[in-house]
């Protein structure tokens, strides 16, 4: 059985998977319309809340309240994931 998330956390720093597992599902609502945008570990929710933010004000991704929700283990035999389900993110500029 495999799950519908990576098992580890989607970002990648300096062209590496980072190898936690994913924590939270991160979405976008915008009023009654919520969109989900990744999964994060506890470590990369700032840099990717960030990200997120500025990709809003590029209008690539649509302006609404960002969340970050635990991540609950559900799983399933027909959906599988690879390398291509990673983003790179340069996270120099978004380090506390």
């Amino acid at each position: 059985m495999s799950s519908m998330f990576p098992d580890k956390c989607s970002i990648k720093e300096g062209g590496k998977p980072c190898v936690n597992p994913p924590e939270f599902v991160v979405s976008v609502t915008v009023a009654a319309d919520e969109y989900m945008v990744g999964v994060t570990c506890e470590k990369h929710k700032k840099i990717v809340s960030g990200k997120i933010q500025i990709l809003q004000g590029e209008g690539k991704i649509p302006s609404g309240k960002i969340g970050f929700s635990p991540l609950k283990a559900v799983g399933t035999d027909c959906i599988h994931g690879d390398q291509e389900d990673f983003i790179q993110l340069d996270t120099k500029d978004f380090k506390n």
